[in-house]
């Protein structure tokens, strides 16, 4: 067994069908899904009877890619290089690329120390035009640093353009980032991102279907967006023209149910069109990072509100604020009577009412409690008339 997932006999048979289907082979994946892996690399590589949904030429293709493939090579490439397969049914495994159904990944090759699947638990995708306008890279690197900066896992393509703003804005805040390529982790791509790519594999993942030294095609960049929105809670599009790859991406978050997210631009750029498309339909619009958690985080992970400057008591947490809205201005009251005005049980109250203590905001009079002086202003202010 291998990190507790799939049988090493089965992990290997796996590696031997990523060198002969191509990511995303639903066809391959309906085999696997109805036969079994092994049956299906015994029909591929023993000359056995042709699996159905294929053409007699097809068939020949990937028996002769069965011929040349070499797992054990495959694996022993990626040991030196610092990379493990990861199957799914393994610890590491996310189980949100499951919902790729037949199109699922056969397993990822993998660079990097952290787990692959602790991270994904908590990740946002940020993608968009390679390229793309200075506003575009600043709004990739601004947004990518402040998810960072709240603990969010930042996933793109490591393209130019905004993949590599929004892995750069991660980084520089000291924050994680997964890299998903469309070839051989161990192949950067492109090459004038080897560095960052390198760097990215030290501070955070590196991932890909492809086997080691697999090389990218056209194909396989369209192929690589769905793991990137399977993968994450929401896809962040930051500039994209009508035919970007990208809208891929957010596409495919839309039909898995995921969040899809929209950076708007300048209504003449044409840079822009394909989000506004996006946000014409179901995609929501955002303009910083506290946007999108507020989105994709969990309950309570609220953008702040911009109608004005804050008021003192609105750094308070909602409950204290109720609380405290929930005191007479003129008049001590009783623990009772505020609880029910602030909808809650008597003994949040009394606890409540001990941190607006603290704070200077209320007073203690017998059994009572009663605003200061300073609260009075302040609650005065934050309430709105009827």
């Amino acid at each position: 067994m291998n990190g507790g997932g799939e049988p090493a006999g089965e992990r290997l048979a796996r590696v031997f069908l990523g060198r002969v289907l191509e990511p995303g082979d639903e066809v391959g994946g309906q085999w696997v899904r109805e036969r079994g892996v092994p049956e299906v690399v015994r029909r591929l590589r023993d000359d056995g009877e042709p699996l159905p949904g294929v053409t007699a030429r097809r068939w020949a293709g990937l028996r002769a890619r069965a011929g040349q493939a070499e797992p054990e090579r495959d694996l022993a490439l990626a040991r030196e290089a610092g990379v493990r397969f990861v199957c799914p049914g393994d610890a590491e495994w996310p189980g949100t690329l499951d919902e790729l159904g037949d199109a699922r990944p056969l397993g990822l090759w993998v660079r990097g120390r952290p787990s692959l699947r602790m991270w994904a638990l908590r990740s946002v995708a940020v993608v968009g035009a390679r390229a793309c306008t200075e506003y575009g890279a600043h709004m990739a690197a601004t947004l990518s640093a402040g998810l960072a900066e709240q603990g969010w896992v930042v996933v793109s393509g490591g393209a130019y353009g905004v993949d590599g703003a929004a892995h750069r804005g991660a980084l520089g805040a000291g924050g994680a980032t997964v890299a998903v390529l469309a070839c051989g982790v161990d192949q950067p791509y492109p090459r004038g991102h080897t560095a960052l790519i390198n760097r990215i594999a030290e501070q955070g993942l590196v991932i890909g279907e492809l086997p080691p030294g697999d090389h990218p095609t056209p194909s396989r960049f369209i192929l690589r967006n769905r793991v990137i929105a399977a993968l994450t809670r929401g896809t962040v599009v930051v500039e994209a023209a009508y035919r970007s790859g990208s809208l891929v991406t957010a596409r495919a978050a839309q039909r898995l149910g995921r969040h899809t997210i929209g950076v708007p631009g300048p209504a003449t750029s044409g840079l822009s069109a394909g989000v506004h498309e996006l946000l014409r339909g179901e995609a929501v619009l955002v303009t910083d990072a506290a946007e999108v958690v507020e989105l994709v985080g969990d309950m309570g992970e609220l953008a702040p509100d911009r109608r004005g400057p804050a008021l003192p008591r609105d750094l308070l947490e909602p409950a204290a604020r109720r609380v405290l809205a929930a005191l007479p201005a003129r008049r001590p009251a009783a623990v009772d009577e505020v609880a029910r005005e602030a909808r809650t049980t008597p003994d949040d109250a009394i606890a409540r009412l001990y941190e607006l203590r603290a704070l200077g905001y209320v007073e203690r009079h017998g059994d009572g409690w009663k605003l200061t002086r300073q609260a009075v202003v302040s609650v005065r202010g934050g309430r709105r008339p009827c």
